[in-house]
């Protein structure tokens, strides 16, 4: 029998991940998809920030990727485009259950991005234009008027800024994490090379 029977069954970390958020969407109240993102400054000092992952991208053969949307501009946005890496933890207290994922991240600003910046709404596509987000703001007021001024110049339909779109994060590991009894907990670790083209797969101590 498989050491990774039950809720770790799989050989696609992608297709296993997408059926732990489905659990989760069913028991979180708020937010399933939240996501705690890691990144560091130009010093190596982290930054850590809640986010929502907006798609768990599954290619069919062991590929894919885990894409949420920023401000480009923001420090986040900045950081990871000096480093190229990212990293987060996905974490449902009612499941009893995380996933954590360390990879590469590249942006995803083409026609899915539009279509996705399109699906929100529009009060949210005209905050977008209006955030100078992870810069100093002068008070609540001052942001409402840029809210009002966007909303003049771009109209019911505004295109997605130039600054504003996706990250996709393709992973080198990726570990899912299950509570056991005695804080025996499960915790199994895929990793995989670059230019690997198998996940390794192993268990870990808790």
């Amino acid at each position: 029998m498989s050491d990774r029977d039950g809720k770790f069954t799989g050989d696609d970390p992608f297709v296993l991940a997408q059926a732990w958020l489905a659990e989760a969407e069913a028991a979180e109240i708020n937010d399933p998809n939240a996501i705690a993102l890691a990144t560091v400054d130009g010093d190596g000092l982290p930054n850590v920030r809640m986010v929502l992952l907006k798609e768990i991208e599954v290619n069919g053969d062991g590929t894919g990727a885990f894409v949420f949307y920023t401000n480009y501009d923001s420090q986040k946005g900045q950081e990871i485009a000096a480093s190229g890496k990212a990293a987060f933890v996905m974490h449902w207290k009612t499941l009893r259950r995380q996933i954590r994922v360390r990879g590469t991240v590249t942006r995803e600003d083409g026609p899915k991005a539009d279509a996705y910046y399109a699906s929100r709404s529009l009060k949210s596509r005209l905050g977008a234009w209006a955030s100078q987000q992870s810069r100093p703001l002068s008070g609540r007021a001052h942001l409402m008027a840029e809210v009002a001024k966007v909303t003049a110049q771009h109209g019911p339909n505004p295109a997605r800024p130039p600054f504003w779109g996706g990250f996709r994060i393709d992973p080198v590991e990726i570990e899912f994490w299950a509570d056991g009894a005695f804080r025996l907990h499960d915790r199994f670790r895929w990793r995989k090379d670059a230019a690997a083209e198998s996940w390794e797969v192993q268990r870990l101590n808790p």
